[in-house]
């Protein structure tokens, strides 16, 4: 799950919601160095990732990126999984996506002087760029694998990534109708 799919699971603590989002930046036991609710939201980040990536639906549909993208297939499946998410938003919240993400930047403000400054850094180029508000469509799937390829060690492998989105658009589709119930009942 990408980082929509992790504030929608954080619930409405702003607490756990921040430590969530900055799951993947706190290594080891240095979540007990953050607030008892922000330890709470990174260890729910690391449940949500475990099993994401140990589950059998998810291993299906990361397969047809592992040609393109290989131990990075998982992170393209995690913005694909999120453009269902956004597409559908509708049936997870009465919210509209758009208010709901500027309500995220509000949520993680009180935390900010928590959060470590590679976080900040990173937070602050993903909501100036609204890469969120992109998820819904597409292009802006297209648009977040390359910004990932310039910004992060992601293989720039946009063009075939997205032959193969397009080719097995509904059977990823019903991957992620299949998974994320069972996610949110984890």
């Amino acid at each position: 799950m990408n980082l929509l799919a992790h504030t929608y699971l954080s619930g409405s603590s702003g607490e756990i919601l921040t430590g969530n989002l900055m799951g993947d930046f706190v290594k080891g036991k240095n979540y007990k160095n953050y607030p008892s609710e922000i330890s709470k939201g990174i260890l729910l980040h690391r449940h949500i990732d475990t099993f994401t990536d140990d589950h059998e639906i998810v291993r299906n549909s990361k397969n047809y990126f592992h040609k393109s993208y290989g131990k990075y297939a998982g992170v393209v499946i995690d913005i694909i999984y999120d453009h269902f998410l956004a597409s559908d938003w509708e049936h997870y919240s009465d919210e509209r996506l758009d208010n709901y993400i500027d309500n995220i930047k509000s949520r993680l403000l009180p935390y900010y002087t928590v959060i470590p400054e590679k976080v900040k850094k990173f937070f602050i180029r993903f909501f100036s760029k609204g890469w969120m508000n992109t998820y819904k469509h597409i292009d802006g799937i297209e648009h977040v694998l390359h910004m990932m390829s310039v910004h992060t060690s992601l293989p720039d492998a946009v063009d075939e990534g997205m032959v193969t989105l397009k080719e097995n658009y509904e059977s990823l589709k019903g991957d992620f109708y299949d998974f994320f119930p069972l996610m949110i009942n984890s």
